[in-house]
């Protein structure tokens, strides 16, 4: 995981310094003398969650990032924002798609305290289907969320990204929290914002959807478990789409791939957990290892499933 700090009240080195983490950029102030930056990120190789802090009024313009940048405005106001013939202000509690990964944009950001969160566009791909008979890329086709509880969906995942995950390093480090909470981020995104991905299975997929199907899907998630796993992975393992997939579980199992996965992991976790000598790791250890980043969380679904604390497991 890398992280970074940065706190300047130098336009100049703020300007090398925005065109070095994000994309080459120009900004301007129109706030008399200086202003301070204050920047903190938090990055695994797929997303990176930034909380900004700008106590002076700034326009900038910006060249095509090559991520998906969606903004969380905390405080202040961001004006004129402009890509591709949109044009729209925000304001406290408004979460938004800043543009697409492959265009610029502009605006100005006045006084405010706000969250960055860029994504890979190939992790849509890893979660969905496009549209069309190439299968074309998944895009995001509109710059707000559909609906206020959307907005909130998603600036829960962030939340949950941010402080859950990356606010420990260690945690972070674990490729299975790495992969699983890129995918979560990724699924909520598509989520809130209009997009290209299609949902509803084909007469082709309805078809594919058989118990074979599911078999080798099922056999794949139990070998594959302790690796990180997408839902495109397990639909290839299986051969089938991605949406063939997902309505085969849905139709014979009523769950999904990813539901699949983490009730597998939670089964290497349990056994681990009774294998293992208190003195030797921990039960915070074994769920990061497998997968599970929040412990409340991790407790509240291994309760579910075995009846008993898992602390109580490794202490018998």
């Amino acid at each position: 995981m890398d992280s970074l700090k940065f706190d300047s009240d130098d336009l100049g080195v703020t300007e090398d310094f925005l065109s070095r983490a994000y994309a080459r950029m120009s900004i301007s102030s129109s706030t008399p003398g200086s202003g301070r930056a204050r920047i903190r990120r938090d990055a695994l190789p797929a997303v990176s969650v930034d909380e900004l802090d700008l106590d002076f009024d700034m326009s900038y313009a910006v060249t095509p990032l090559g991520r998906i940048c969606l903004c969380v405005v905390h405080e202040g106001t961001i004006q004129d924002h402009a890509f591709h013939g949109v044009r729209d202000d925000f304001g406290p509690g408004d979460v938004v798609l800043f543009a697409p990964h492959d265009l610029p944009y502009a605006g100005r950001i006045c006084s405010a305290r706000y969250n960055i969160t860029m994504l890979d566009p190939g992790l849509l791909e890893q979660v969905a289907a496009g549209e069309g008979p190439r299968h074309e890329p998944v895009r995001l086709t509109g710059h707000r969320p559909h609906s206020p509880a959307a907005a909130r969906h998603l600036t829960q995942t962030i939340t949950y990204l941010r402080d859950h995950v990356l606010a420990d390093p260690a945690v972070a480090r674990e490729p299975l929290i790495a992969s699983t909470g890129s995918q979560m981020l990724a699924a909520s995104v598509l989520t809130a914002f209009p997009n290209t991905a299609r949902t509803e299975p084909t007469a082709q997929d309805r078809g594919d959807a058989h118990s074979a199907t599911l078999r080798r899907a099922v056999a794949y998630i139990d070998d594959h478990a302790a690796e990180p796993l997408t839902v495109a992975d397990i639909a290839a393992a299986a051969h089938v789409t991605v949406r063939a997939l997902q309505y085969a579980f849905r139709r014979r199992l009523d769950t999904t791939p990813l539901a699949h996965l983490r009730r597998a992991r939670l089964a290497h976790a349990h056994h681990e957990l009774r294998a293992a000598h208190p003195g030797d790791t921990t039960v915070g250890h074994i769920a990061a290892r497998w997968g599970f980043a929040h412990p409340g969380r991790f407790a509240a679904l291994y309760r579910a499933a075995y009846g008993r604390h898992p602390s109580d497991t490794l202490r018998g």
